[in-house]
């Protein structure tokens, strides 16, 4: 089966790494599978042998660059075309009279008028799907395709030592990692707020918090920082495609995501390398995790409970075993590569049959 898959983003971030995963996952299951990207983003230029388009994507209301993805699209002859957010999804425009099936996949609660045009819609949770069912989309066109995230790779345990010197931390520190890029609904500024409340160390082992992304807020929370007096508590390590060096540094994960964050693939990415998260209980974390099971979770928007959280699963030696042992058998049975690209192949084969 032949598919295209499309995106109009900028940077990389969760939605866009998603889209490099599943992607490359198809074609190495033989299928032919081609990308189309933004010109000059982060996505455009990536090494990888499957074949990558790339078109200006100007803006969502771009008619040159419609144009153009309709004549590749004419071109390349696909059996379906998968959208990605808004921008790409806008700009593909797919006669339901025969020719290639429009998927729309939905990471997220969006306005829907861009997305009503396409033919079948994907939705990462079943809160997304049931947002798109009550906002009048046919339930027997909605399918719910959870994410996955690939088994972390080998790593030499000398680059991680080499990544703990080259950040300041000494063996014996305590690390909590926040992978997310620097946007409002991502939390850091409660995350913040509650670093004075946990304890500078845990029998005897130094705190630290190493933040893990960039974005337009970076300026405002390093500020904020400084206004708390936290700053030397902090690691400002910058944006990583591939932060698995990263999690083996980690003693336990914070996401302090607000309500509307609809999945959260950090906590599976935790998961996957049997690190113990603690969450907030936005929407995403509501749906697919057992507080006290497989992550710890506390409110959102309330820095004292995330202090008392992170604080709490720190102390609690067996907890932390519990969190990460847990977490890591989750994604055995619920979000292993294997089971969603299966998921994902049989609904593409009945679709175009």
């Amino acid at each position: 089966m032949h598919t295209l898959h499309c995106i109009g983003s900028k940077r990389l971030g969760g939605a866009e790494r998603w889209f490099l995963r599943l992607t490359a996952a198809l074609y190495e299951e033989g299928w032919n599978t081609e990308r189309l990207v933004r010109r000059g983003s982060e996505l455009d230029g990536l090494e990888h042998p499957l074949t990558c388009h790339a078109l200006p994507l100007r803006t969502v209301w771009d008619p040159l660059s419609r144009h153009q993805v309709s004549r590749l699209i004419d071109r390349q002859r696909p059996d379906i075309v998968q959208t990605y957010m808004g921008r790409g999804t806008r700009l593909t425009r797919l006669s339901r009279n025969g020719g290639p099936l429009h998927i729309a996949r939905l990471g997220g609660y969006y306005k829907l008028r861009g997305y009503r045009h396409a033919h079948i819609w994907f939705g990462n949770t079943r809160g997304i799907c049931d947002y798109l069912i009550r906002s009048g989309f046919s339930s027997k066109k909605v399918f719910h395709l959870p994410n996955f995230v690939e088994k972390p790779a080998p790593v030499d345990p000398g680059g991680v030592a080499e990544l703990r010197n080259r950040l300041g931390l000494s063996p014996d520190d305590l690390v909590l990692l926040t992978p997310g890029r620097f946007v409002p609904f991502k939390g850091h500024r409660y995350l913040l707020q509650a670093l004075p409340a946990i304890p500078n160390e845990v029998q005897g082992r130094r705190i630290r918090l190493l933040l893990l992304g960039k974005g337009r807020l970076g300026p405002d929370l390093q500020d904020l920082s400084r206004e708390l007096l936290i700053d030397d508590r902090i690691i400002w390590g910058g944006w990583h495609e591939d932060p698995t060096l990263f999690y083996h540094l980690a003693d336990l994960v914070v996401f302090p995501s607000l309500e509307r964050e609809p999945f959260g693939n950090v906590i599976l990415e935790a998961w996957s390398h049997a690190k113990p998260v603690v969450c907030t209980a936005f929407w995403g974390a509501l749906e697919y995790t057992r507080h006290g099971e497989d992550v710890w979770q506390v409110p959102c928007r309330d820095a004292l409970s995330l202090a008392r959280g992170v604080s709490h699963v720190l102390q609690d030696e067996h907890l932390l075993s519990l969190l990460a042992e847990n977490g890591f058998q989750r994604i055995q049975e619920d979000f292993s590569k294997t089971k969603v690209l299966k998921d994902h192949m049989t609904i593409y084969r009945s679709l175009v049959k």
